[in-house]
């Protein structure tokens, strides 16, 4: 078993690489928080509760000598919706068309029934080279770490999985992240750069901005309402007779809910929710953009909408 704790040295003349790495695990083993450390950006919404991703964030990393380009699905699971098997049905497409998945394990949780469904998944994929990334290790010291990396070891040789390399890090300390990159960057097909240098996503602005209000919007109510929220930008436009030099976009957003009951939650006593929703989103949106955003939230009920076809559609599932 090879585990890399330190980089090993590139030959001076390497020629350019690019392609796709995803990565993959079960909800929240910390893909989204990997792929946003890679890219040194908010690129991917992060929560400590699992399937907040729902659309393939790609984020991309520019290297001199390589271009790699992150593709984030949501968590494999085994669905209980007609949404479930959606997102399912994403994470399939995609890893069938990457050069490179990495698979994310925490360290802090023992291997259990949800890694090895996806591990067994994985072990059907011929072709593609596979990265076991433990990630985490902030949270366990170095004997449950060690007793982790051989699990994964284990797991590969049971299930028939030649682990590229196995690869232990901390995306919120930064370690070994660098390192990581540094190992699949060997793995992507040689070739020019994907994309324009300086573009970090490909993700369309109107859906990174509904992506921000959701997560916003999700900040403390979690455990009541987790996945029936949906969040659609109907528009961004800027406002007419500003001063060049005092720009201001106007966005007017629908945060969507399954059930009238669930708007109180969402709204909150007096509006005061709804409000912070908005504080909150609206800095992180005018981060992203760089321009002073005036952000109009509405609330709206589309009933059961994880489960009917037609909804899905609308709110761009």
């Amino acid at each position: 078993m090879s585990v890399r704790t330190q980089s090993s040295e590139q030959s001076a003349e390497a020629a350019h690489r690019a392609g796709f790495a995803c990565f993959v695990g079960r909800p929240n083993a910390g893909k989204s928080t990997l792929t946003n450390a890679l890219v040194g950006q908010k690129v991917a919404i992060t929560s400590n509760r699992p399937q907040t991703t729902r659309h393939t964030v790609r984020g991309i990393v520019h290297r001199p000598d390589a271009q790699l380009i992150l593709v984030d699905t949501p968590g494999l699971h085994k669905p209980r919706t007609l949404l479930g098997e959606r997102l399912n049905d994403v994470v399939r497409a995609t890893w069938a068309e990457v050069d490179v998945i990495g698979f994310c394990l925490p360290a802090d949780q023992k291997i259990g029934p949800g890694d090895r469904f996806i591990a067994k998944e994985l072990a059907g994929i011929k072709r593609t080279p596979k990265v076991a990334i433990v990630t985490k290790t902030d949270l366990v010291d170095s004997k449950a770490l060690a007793e982790q990396l051989i699990a994964i070891d284990q797991l590969g040789k049971e299930l028939g999985i030649e682990w590229a390399e196995i690869v232990p890090v901390s995306a919120t300390g930064g370690q070994q992240v660098e390192l990581l990159a540094d190992l699949l960057i060997p793995l992507l097909p040689e070739g020019p750069a994907l994309y324009p240098e300086g573009d970090l996503t490909d993700e369309p602005e109107q859906v990174m901005v509904a992506e921000l209000i959701r997560e916003a919007a999700l900040e403390g109510v979690r455990d009541e309402l987790p996945h029936s929220i949906a969040v659609v930008v109907e528009e961004m436009l800027p406002r007419e007779d500003r001063p060049a030099d005092k720009p201001l976009l106007d966005i007017h957003a629908n945060v969507f809910i399954e059930r009238p009951s669930q708007k109180g939650i969402i709204i909150g006593p007096k509006g005061k929710r709804l409000k912070d929703v908005g504080i909150k989103s609206r800095k992180q949106i005018e981060a992203l953009l760089g321009t002073p955003v005036f952000l109009d939230l509405h609330v709206k009920v589309a009933k059961d909408w994880q489960r009917d076809p037609k909804q899905l559609r609308r709110l761009g599932f």
